[in-house]
């Protein structure tokens, strides 16, 4: 393997092993942890706030530190050392939520809350890495290579605590809880271990030596700053980037509040995290394929037409009634859901300077947590307020229900106006126009 190559691998490597924690503790394992066993006795409309809130928290919390630790990181060669430090905390509160007990609900949020943190704040360094590993004309396949990765290593993992949790007493464990908790474990074994591999294996360009007598913190404050005054005038850039915030709102929305939609409709766990899978082994496959697809259709076809599929998605969402439905939906989500992640990261890389990716996509994860701050907790905030809203003085358990379902419904049909959105500010995004100011500002 020559060192391009290990380089690509190396890079992609990362994404097999924190999908662990997007896959079975995010999207998995952990809200329908939360809603049975740390929730334990709360209504179903509560549990829902209390999840996208959490959610919220954290997409704040890596939003206002993204950028200015991006700008750190390419003033001093740091993206890999902020990488392993960010990966690490999330390995270590992943393994964490072993030791949360029955109704902790806010430890559990704690501990989930500062996991995120270690990965969403991993992937600024990431993502910032790619364009050292692949140039222009490979951009959108090993961007969408390393989503592939990623569904294929969080799914192989998923898989194997899927058969742990169904039969617990074969792997010498007591119950499903015990194996949930064991789980979380593997998930941070996982995670440190082949991100260990992006370690080694991929190189990072030296930075230009600091001003004589100025701090590494300083100069990245002062280049976030320099940074942002370009962003704002920056039209291209600025307006693909408000464009991402709304249509991966829903995105990220969807993936981590669909279990507990689920729940809250009614339907099986089991019936659930079959449906996850099929996510995952599906999205494999259709990650590599939009890839082929945005190098030879185009990336902004291709970035529509998956906008397109989530507005139906949404809608469609609403009016499910059974687990059959659930079970396409998700092979639908399968087939899109890499796929715009995938070409959004590599179509962003040509609207930016080469020199300055940590910073740049320090802006472009902050959008994207902040996002993720906006969507669960609207979710959550619909779906109480038309609980309010709807049910009767003194209910009966059946309307209790009914209108709990209702109001769920109503709150996944909130999401829709975010993907119209997104597509017609994307719409005016000018591509040819964003290179040429990118080219001009890495002279700067």
């Amino acid at each position: 393997m020559d060192e391009n190559q290990k380089a690509v691998w190396g890079w992609a490597l990362y994404d097999w092993a924190n999908s662990a924690f997007a896959t079975t503790v995010m999207a998995g394992f952990f809200p329908i942890f939360f809603k049975q066993y740390w929730s334990y006795g709360t209504d179903i409309n509560t549990s829902t706030a209390q999840l996208g809130f959490g959610n919220s928290i954290a997409g704040l919390v890596v939003a206002v530190m993204a950028p200015v630790l991006g700008a750190i990181a390419d003033k001093g060669s740091a993206r890999k050392k902020l990488l392993i430090f960010f990966a690490y905390l999330g390995v270590l509160m992943t393994a964490a939520l072993f030791v949360v007990q029955k109704g902790q609900w806010a430890w559990a949020i704690f501990v989930y809350v500062m996991g995120i943190v270690g990965f969403s704040g991993a992937n600024v360094f990431y993502d910032s890495l790619l364009p050292s590993v692949a140039g222009e004309e490979r951009i959108d396949y090993v961007s969408s290579l390393g989503f592939a990765m990623g569904y294929l290593g969080g799914g192989l993992l998923f898989l194997l605590n899927v058969v742990m949790t169904l039969m617990p007493q074969k792997f010498g464990l007591s119950d499903a809880s015990a194996a949930v908790r064991v789980a979380f474990v593997s998930v941070a074994l996982w995670w440190g271990l082949f991100t260990l591999f992006t370690v080694c294996w991929v190189p990072e360009k030296k930075a230009p030596a600091l001003p004589a007598g100025e701090s590494l913190v300083a100069a990245g404050f002062r280049q976030f700053f320099s940074t942002f005054k370009k962003i704002r005038h920056l039209k291209t850039v600025f307006l693909f980037l408000l464009a991402y915030w709304f249509y991966i709102d829903g995105v990220d929305t969807i993936i981590r509040m669909a279990i507990d939609y689920g729940l809250s409709l009614g339907f099986d766990s089991n019936d659930l995290i079959v449906a996850l899978l099929i996510v995952q082994f599906v999205g494999f496959p259709a990650a590599l394929a939009f890839g082929k697809l945005g190098q030879h259709w185009g990336v902004r076809k291709s970035i529509f037409l998956a906008i397109g599929i989530y507005i139906f998605i949404t809608v469609w969402g609403t009016m499910m009634t059974n687990k059959q439905e659930f079970y396409i939906l998700a092979v639908i989500i399968g087939l899109v859901q890499g796929g715009i992640q995938a070409l959004s990261r590599s179509y962003y890389a040509r609207l930016i300077p080469k020199d300055k990716p940590a910073e740049y996509y320090g802006f472009y994860n902050m959008l994207g947590k902040f996002a993720v701050i906006f969507g669960p907790a609207l979710m959550g905030l619909v779906g109480l307020t038309a609980r309010r809203i709807l049910m009767p003085p003194s209910p009966t358990p059946e309307q209790i229900e009914y209108v709990g379902q209702l109001a769920s419904r109503g709150s996944i049909a909130s999401l829709s106006i975010l993907f119209v959105i997104g597509g017609i500010l994307f719409y005016f995004v000018d591509e040819e126009k964003g290179k040429q100011q990118a080219a001009y500002l890495a002279t700067d």
